[in-house]
């Protein structure tokens, strides 16, 4: 039985706020906080890449004018290590907009800025996520997009066979329950096969091959089960 996952926007939302300048800085922390964030402050490039890549945000906020280390080799490499949060920049130049938009920013704002812009625009992404994460079931790490039919494991893309993708998508949709090969056949297959086929063995090793041979378990004498909360 699969069971129903309603989506609200997170109830308290972590925003990462790089950020160099001390007045800024404590201005966007104070007014975050005050609108029901939790935040968290890095002061540096090398600082906002570690805690981007290491850490779980729901949205982050880069000032591309850091003085040291700007803030768009970090935006692409959060990009380029498979880092999915929204994230808006801030800089100074208007001419600035389209380069972060195209090396992966969601937004752009100029400054000085009007608080309650920023905070609008804030809740905005905040939904935006909210709302795609109806189509993408996830477990721990890995990742199915059932829009673009992509699954994607630590950030890395892995192509799939149309077969292997239901599979997936029902060991996703029933994430941590014990799914017999008879159910996975009747579930992916649409018919009955002679239980003694080895047709689900060989799929889900294939599946072990292309996102790693812990993804699935396998329970012995009984089936198989994919470990992890699944959201859909």
């Amino acid at each position: 039985m699969t069971s129903a996952v309603h989506f609200v926007e997170p109830a308290v939302a972590r925003i990462l706020i790089v950020e160099d300048d001390p007045p800024l800085s404590a201005l966007l922390e104070s007014g975050l906080r005050a609108s029901g964030y939790a935040t968290t402050l890095a002061e540096d490039g090398q600082t906002a890449r570690r805690l981007g890549l290491t850490e779980d945000f729901d949205l982050l906020i880069l000032d591309v004018g850091l003085r040291e280390r700007e803030g768009l080799p970090v935006l692409r490499e959060l990009r380029a290590g498979g880092r999915r949060m929204p994230i808006l920049v801030l800089s100074g130049r208007e001419r600035d907009a389209a380069m972060c938009l195209e090396s992966g920013a969601d937004d752009h704002m100029r400054k000085p800025f009007r608080f309650d812009e920023l905070i609008a625009r804030v809740r905005t992404r905040l939904r935006k996520v909210v709302a795609e994460e109806h189509h993408v079931l996830s477990a721990g790490d890995l990742r199915l997009d059932l829009r673009t039919h992509r699954a994607t494991v630590e950030g890395r893309t892995v192509d799939l066979t149309a077969r292997e993708f239901s599979l997936l998508e029902t060991f996703l949709r029933n994430a941590d329950q014990v799914l017999s090969r008879e159910q996975l056949l009747s579930h992916v297959w649409g018919y009955s096969f002679d239980p003694t086929t080895n047709l689900v063995n060989v799929y889900v090793n294939s599946l072990r091959k292309k996102l790693g041979s812990e993804v699935i378990e396998t329970i012995r004498g009984v089936g198989y089960r994919l470990p992890g909360r699944s959201t859909a």
